[in-house]
C-alpha cells in the first residue's frame, strides 16, 4: 500500500538513497521526477507546503514548446509551417542578450522530446488551440499557434484521498464556490439561455460538479494548470515517486562526485537522505522572499502577487552557500501582469490577474493616476505591468474603466462577464461608478479635464479602426483577445459612450520570477567560474529564465520548466549510473 504524501516523511529512514531528489512539485519539479522515474531512477519529491501544483496549479496551464507533432495534428503546417530555424530566430530577436543562447538551443532541441515522452508514458496529454498566438506578434518568426499547447481537462475521482493534495485554484476563477471552468465551459455558459446544446452542457457541467461536492468535498474535475498538475500527480502515484509534503530542504552537503547529503525537515524534525544522482531545485523562484523583492524587483512594487505561496527560494540559499548565483542580464527580473484585488469575507486578499477577460475589449480603457492613457491596453499582460512599472509611478497603480454596455458583456477583473450584479462590488469599494465622466474621474482622483480627453481619443479610434495613440488592435496577438462578435473596423476598440462608468484599480503584480540562478545547457548550476556544480540543478522559476526577462508567447514558465526538467533529470540520471564523462560546459558570463 502506497504511503500518503503526508505521512511519508514518518516513515522515511534518515540515510536513505535516492537517485533524484527534486524540490518543489510544481509543473517543472514534477515534469523532473516524472522524466527522472521513467528513466528508472528512484526519486523524492519533495514540497514544502501542504499542497503539490506551486503556482502552475493556479495558471491557465499553457506550455510553449515548438517544434511538438501537435504542430501537424492541429492542421498548420501547409499553411504556417515551423522550423528550427524560424522559432530560433524569433526567439533571438525576442529574447537577445538577455539569456544565454546556448541555454536556448538546448531548450528547442530537446523541447519535443520532453513532450513527447511524458505523453506517451504517462497520464500528462495536451492540445494545440486552432488560434493561440506568440504575443510578440510583431516580430519575425511568430506564428498564430502550434507552440502553445494546453493541457486536457482531466477527471480525478480515481485519485481518492489524494486529491487533497492538489493545491485548490484561484476562488474568484472558479464558480458556485469551487468549480472549475475553462473557455470552453465559459462559452457554453454564456450561451446557456441561447441554445439547447449549451443549456445541456451547463446542465451537465453543473450537476457533475454538484454530485463531487457531495461525494468529495471538492470538484473532480480538473482544467487548465489544474489538470496538468492533476495528470502529473497521477502519474508520480503510478511511478513509485516518494512525495513528501510540508516538508522543507535545510542542507545540502557535497560528498563527492556528485552525490549530495540532503537534510529534510518537518514539524521540528530533520532526516537526512543521500542523492546519487542530483538534488533538482523546482520551487518556483524567490517571489515571496520579502527581502530578495526588495534587492531584485523595481522600486515602488506592490506587495501582492497571485503566485503560489511557498515561491520563497529558501533553497537558493543552499545553492548559493555551494557557488551557484543569479544571471544578471535580464530585461527585467520578473514576469508582469495587472492585479486587482479585493478582500474576502475570511480576511484574506484576492489578487486577481488581469489577463485576457477585460483589458483588451471594446468600450474598456485603462488610465494613470493623471487620467490619461498610457499604454496598449491589448498588448501581453507583461508588457501592461512593465509600462506601469515604467510610469514613474504615475500608473503605479492605475485605473481599468468600462462603460455600462462593456461591464455587462464583457465583466471587469473579479466582476464576471455575463452580467454579474454589481452590488457586492460597489458596497465593498472594488468597483467604482460614476454616472458621469466627471463622478467618475472625482471618486478616482483623476483630472476629469484629462480623463473625457482619453475617452474622446478612444471614441474616435473606436469608429476609424486606427488608436493613433498606442496602435492598439494592431497585430494579430492582440485581435485575438479583442471581441470577435464585434460590429466595428477593429475588435480592440469600441465606445466608451454608455453611462453609467465603472472602474478598478489595477497594481503592477509578478506572477513568476526571470531572475534565477545560472546553469548549464544541462540545467546544472555553475559557478561564477563557469565550473558545474556537480549534483545540483535547476528547472522552472529556480533556473534563470531563457526568455531573459521578455515574454514573446503563452506558457513561456511552464514549457521551459517542463524541458529543463526533462534535461536536469536526464543527466542526473546518467550520473547515479556511472555514464557521465566530464565534458567543459558551454556558458556565457551574465
Amino acid at each position: 500500500m502506497t504511503t500518503s504524501a503526508h505521512e511519508f516523511f514518518g516513515r522515511l529512514t534518515s540515510g536513505a538513497e535516492y537517485d533524484v531528489a527534486v524540490l518543489g512539485a510544481g509543473a517543472a519539479g514534477m515534469a523532473a521526477a516524472l522524466h527522472a522515474a521513467l528513466d528508472g531512477a528512484r526519486v523524492l519529491l519533495v514540497e514544502k507546503t501542504e499542497y503539490v501544483g506551486g503556482t502552475s496549479a493556479l495558471s491557465g496551464g499553457t506550455t510553449w514548446v515548438p517544434l511538438t507533432r501537435y504542430e501537424k495534428d492541429a492542421s498548420i503546417h501547409a499553411t504556417q509551417p515551423d522550423s528550427y530555424e524560424k522559432v530560433s530566430g524569433f526567439l533571438d530577436r525576442a529574447v537577445g542578450e538577455h539569456a544565454p543562447a546556448y541555454m536556448r538551443e538546448a531548450f528547442l532541441k530537446a523541447g519535443p522530446e520532453a513532450i513527447h515522452k511524458l505523453v506517451d508514458n504517462t497520464e500528462v496529454q495536451f492540445r494545440v488551440c486552432a488560434f493561440h498566438p506568440d504575443y510578440m506578434a510583431d516580430l519575425e518568426g511568430a506564428v498564430t499557434c502550434g507552440r502553445a499547447l494546453e493541457p486536457l481537462p482531466y477527471i480525478t475521482r480515481h485519485l481518492g484521498d489524494n486529491l487533497k493534495l492538489l493545491r485548490p485554484p484561484i476562488e474568484e476563477f472558479t464558480v458556485l464556490g469551487g468549480m472549475m471552468i475553462n473557455r470552453e465551459d465559459i462559452g457554453h455558459l454564456l450561451k446557456r439561455f441561447q441554445t439547447f446544446e449549451s443549456a445541456l452542457y451547463t446542465v451537465r457541467l453543473g450537476m457533475r460538479y454538484v454530485w463531487d461536492r457531495i461525494r468529495y468535498g471538492q470538484t473532480a474535475r480538473s482544467v487548465m494548470g489544474h489538470a496538468l498538475i492533476a495528470r502529473m500527480l497521477a502519474s508520480a502515484l503510478k511511478l513509485g515517486i516518494n512525495i513528501t509534503v510540508n516538508t522543507e530542504a535545510t542542507a545540502i552537503v557535497p560528498m563527492g562526485k556528485g552525490v549530495n547529503r540532503l537534510t529534510l525537515s518537518q514539524n521540528g524534525q530533520s532526516k537526512d537522505v543521500v542523492v546519487k544522482g542530483g538534488v533538482i531545485l523546482a520551487g518556483g523562484g524567490f517571489g515571496r522572499d520579502p527581502q530578495k523583492r526588495a534587492a531584485f524587483y523595481p522600486k515602488g512594487m506592490p506587495p501582492y502577487s497571485p503566485t503560489g505561496p511557498g515561491c520563497t527560494g529558501s533553497a537558493h540559499r543552499l545553492a548559493e552557500a555551494l557557488g551557484a548565483f543569479y544571471g544578471s542580464a535580464e530585461d527585467q527580473p520578473a514576469f508582469w501582469a495587472p492585479c486587482s484585488t479585493r478582500k474576502r469575507a475570511d480576511g484574506t486578499t484576492a489578487v486577481f490577474p488581469h489577463f485576457v477577460f477585460d483589458r483588451a475589449k471594446p468600450g474598456i480603457m485603462s488610465v494613470d493616476q493623471d487620467g490619461n492613457r498610457f499604454v496598449n491596453e491589448s498588448q501581453s499582460y507583461h508588457e501592461y505591468g512593465k509600462a506601469q512599472l515604467n510610469s514613474g509611478g504615475k500608473a503605479n497603480p492605475a485605473w481599468i474603466i468600462a462603460d455600462a454596455k462593456a461591464i455587462a458583456k464583457f465583466g471587469l477583473g473579479m466582476v464576471r462577464l455575463g452580467g454579474d450584479p454589481l452590488g457586492p462590488y460597489l458596497k465593498d469599494g472594488y468597483l467604482l461608478e460614476g454616472k458621469t465622466l466627471d463622478e467618475l474621474a472625482r471618486k478616482l482622483g483623476v483630472n476629469a479635464d484629462n480623463l473625457k480627453a482619453a475617452v474622446a481619443q478612444m471614441n474616435a479610434a473606436a469608429h476609424s479602426g486606427v488608436d493613433e495613440k498606442f496602435h492598439r488592435g494592431s497585430n494579430f496577438y492582440q485581435r485575438a483577445n479583442g471581441d470577435p462578435q464585434h460590429t466595428g473596423p477593429n475588435p480592440n476598440l469600441g465606445e466608451l459612450a454608455t453611462a453609467p462608468f465603472y472602474a478598478v484599480r489595477l497594481y503592477p503584480a509578478d506572477i513568476g520570477t526571470s531572475k534565477g540562478l545560472m546553469a548549464d545547457e544541462n540545467a546544472q548550476l555553475i559557478r561564477a567560474d563557469q565550473q558545474p556544480i556537480e549534483g545540483l540543478y535547476a528547472c522552472g522559476n529556480d533556473l534563470n529564465s531563457i526568455m531573459g526577462g521578455k515574454y514573446p508567447g503563452p506558457g513561456i514558465t511552464i514549457g521551459p520548466g517542463i524541458v529543463f526538467g526533462y534535461l536536469a533529470a536526464r543527466h542526473a540520471c546518467q550520473r547515479a549510473r556511472g555514464e557521465l564523462a566530464a565534458p567543459a560546459p558551454r556558458v556565457a558570463n551574465l
